[in-house]
């Protein structure tokens, strides 16, 4: 019954891919409304699956296809397996759902029915990364996934800045295949074999196996997201049609995560210095994302640099969960694992929401640049109230999931101090201390994104004649805001549900505290407050009239930040100034800049790009054309080959 279940899910989900392609050249709506809908029931069904596995327990094996032996296209689904199916079904569901309103508003003509048919096909090929059996299947479908959404990143690929994005995303994919594919390979010099078995590690293997297991992070870190390899998001997310972005960053970023959880769980026996690897990075993706974020004032882009810190935050639990694993604190490391995978669900929830009615403000106002919007809870109240639950949750207030899972990996922390060896200790209270920076400067980020898009008044005329988006671009982002409430005010219920007995409060009667809280307050106001209507206006500095552009904006919010953190931005202020009289004093005229240096961009990947020119055109010299030169490489070559395996012998 379980296997017939998993096939119809595949079987729908190719339905979703070739219907529009059958359709090719016919820009019809029904073509794509049909291949979404298969989409929708294909991750619903699968969403079912998982949670069904997920409960009982049971295990899914299947054999597709076996070349030879050894060499196959096999399926496994287990609880982690079934966890991960769990939260890419919810999402996709909600994204095609949402997408049947939004791609009837995009440009393209018959690309619209590509983008419906290749999101059928990118959601199918993350499915079938994480029911991979081998890590032959396992890599297959993951340069599936990679090539498919390189497709989707390039809807708009007439445009310059779709171009930049796409190479920007093709590099870094392939260089996280490429580490990805090492790894493999490592792994199957030391087996033989392409099987997810646990490897036995013995002096003499412990060098490969550590370098097998660094080739992998690095794979998956670049796929997540995580600094210095971040760079890709920022381009790649905010260039995609909104439904891409909402999968990419909601989903697909989590699939990494499930290979290193994959790989650490039941392949590898991690070493102390991998939790401490892994945390490393994790905490400074954290405070780094949320850092660059806050700066950002393109919606889609902030939300873009607000993965990285989310990611960052899942890595952390992860790198606490090995830490003390290796500690033998079997307690500290179930609540730290049990945070990543939490906060994986709850980043996939809340930014797929974010992500989306990101898409419909955009879709209302032509532009992704928050100081043109403002005003836009008056036009657009429905999707005001899901974005604002979104941001609630993102911020870890409470008693939404955001703050449940957070929560979670502020426990972990608070009872570090079991750990018995000073100098992780040390460690682990810095990057505590970093944690709540990253919580609070979260907050700050979200209460400046909803409030200069909703707030205000309008500062553009595309924001002033805004108006409420369809029904379906409601209904997909207002399931995902029910599931961040749900998985938040409930969170202790589920763990106890789970089978996870831990130190966790009842957010129930947290939620239940907070709603009567609200009820008296209002109350108090209805019955005290004057019912006299005073209309007045906030004060100019002395000019009769203020435009909606002198509102407090995103840049006059982040300011501050921006100066604090100047050592991170680079920040580089300049100003020019004239005056009417010789002696400086009546100001006539000036300019004002503030620049910020792209870090990572200018010393890292710029660099490396000018490197690998550099090296392109050595090589290229050396082609020639010229006969006798290609038979000296050959010659070269050959007396190379015969010395290495004599050394090898």
């Amino acid at each position: 019954m379980i296997e017939l279940l998993f096939f119809l899910i595949l079987v729908l989900f190719v339905l979703g891919t070739a219907v529009p392609l059958i359709g090719a050249g016919k820009d019809r709506r029904d073509i794509r409304v049909l291949s979404l809908a298969c989409t929708a029931a294909a991750s619903a069904l699968l969403a079912i699956l998982g949670l069904t596995l997920l409960l009982t327990g049971t295990m899914l094996a299947v054999t597709v296809w076996q070349a030879f032996p050894g060499i196959e296209i096999s399926f496994f689904i287990d609880r982690l397996a079934a966890f991960f199916l769990l939260l890419i079904g919810t999402v996709a569901a909600c994204t095609a759902v949402y997408a049947t309103g939004y791609v009837e508003h995009m440009e393209g003509g018959n690309r619209r029915n590509l983008l419906c048919g290749g999101m059928g096909l990118f959601v199918l090929a993350m499915t079938l990364v994480v029911a991979s059996h081998t890590t032959f299947s396992f890599l297959f479908f993951w340069e599936l996934m990679a090539a498919v959404s390189f497709v989707l990143v390039m809807y708009e690929y007439k445009d310059a800045g779709t171009t930049k994005a796409g190479i920007y995303y093709f590099v870094m994919t392939q260089l996280s295949t490429l580490f990805v594919m090492l790894g493999i390979i490592a792994l199957f010099v030391l087996t033989g074999s392409f099987a997810m078995a646990p490897l036995h590690i013995t002096p003499e293997t412990a060098p490969l196996a550590t370098a097998a297991f660094l080739a992998l992070f690095f794979g998956f870190a670049i796929k997540a997201g995580i600094i210095p390899f971040h760079k890709w998001l920022f381009f790649a997310h905010p260039a995609s049609p909104s439904p891409v972005s909402a999968l990419m960053s909601a989903v697909m970023l989590k699939v990494a995560v499930y290979g290193l959880l994959r790989f650490l769980l039941d392949i590898f026996s991690p070493d102390l210095w991998w939790g401490v690897l892994i945390l490393v990075f994790g905490i400074a993706s954290a405070v780094l994302g949320v850092i660059y974020a806050f700066k950002d004032h393109d919606i889609k882009g902030l939300l873009a640099y607000s993965s990285i810190e989310n990611i960052g935050i899942i890595f952390t639990g992860i790198g606490l969960y090995v830490i003390f694993s290796c500690e033998g604190l079997a307690l500290l490391a179930t609540i730290s694992l049990l945070a990543a995978l939490f906060h994986s669900l709850n980043h996939a929830l809340f930014k797929a929401l974010l992500f989306l009615t990101a898409g419909s403000v955009v879709h209302a106002t032509g532009t992704r640049d928050i100081e043109k919007m403002g005003g836009l809870a008056k036009k657009m109240p429905s999707t005001s109230v899901l974005f604002f639950t979104g941001a609630i949750a993102i911020a870890a207030l409470p008693p939404l999931n955001g703050f449940a899972s957070e929560l979670l990996l502020y426990i972990a922390f608070f009872q570090s101090v079991a750990v018995v060896d000073p100098l992780l200790k040390i460690l682990l209270f810095i990057c505590l201390a970093l944690f709540a920076l990253t919580s609070a400067l979260s907050a700050a980020c979200f209460v400046k994104a909803f409030s200069s898009v909703f707030l205000a008044q309008p500062r553009s005329d595309a924001a002033r004649d805004a108006h409420e988006v369809s029904l379906p671009m409601l209904a997909g982002p207002a399931v995902l805001a029910a599931a961040c409430i749900i998985l938040g005010v409930f969170a202790c219920q589920i763990f106890i549900a789970a089978g996870y007995v831990i130190p966790f409060p009842d957010l129930l009667l947290v939620s239940l505290l907070l709603l009567f809280m609200a009820g008296l307050t209002y109350l108090v106001l209805y019955f005290t407050a004057s019912r006299e209507t005073r209309v007045s206006e906030t004060w100019g500095c002395g000019t009769k009239s203020q435009p909606a552009i002198t509102e407090y904006t995103g840049h006059g919010f982040s300011e501050p930040i921006v100066t604090i953190f100047a050592s991170v931005y680079r920040t580089k202020k300049s100003s020019t100034k004239t005056y009417s009289d010789t002696s400086d004093c009546l100001f006539a005229g000036g300019t004002a800049e503030i620049r910020l240096v792209a870090f990572f961009e200018e010393y890292l990947y710029r660099p490396l790009g000018r490197a690998a020119m550099k090296g392109a055109s050595v090589v290229a010299r050396m082609q020639n054309g010229c006969l006798d030169t290609y038979l000296l490489y050959v010659f070269i070559a050959v007396i190379g080959v015969i010395v290495f395996l004599g050394v090898a012998a």
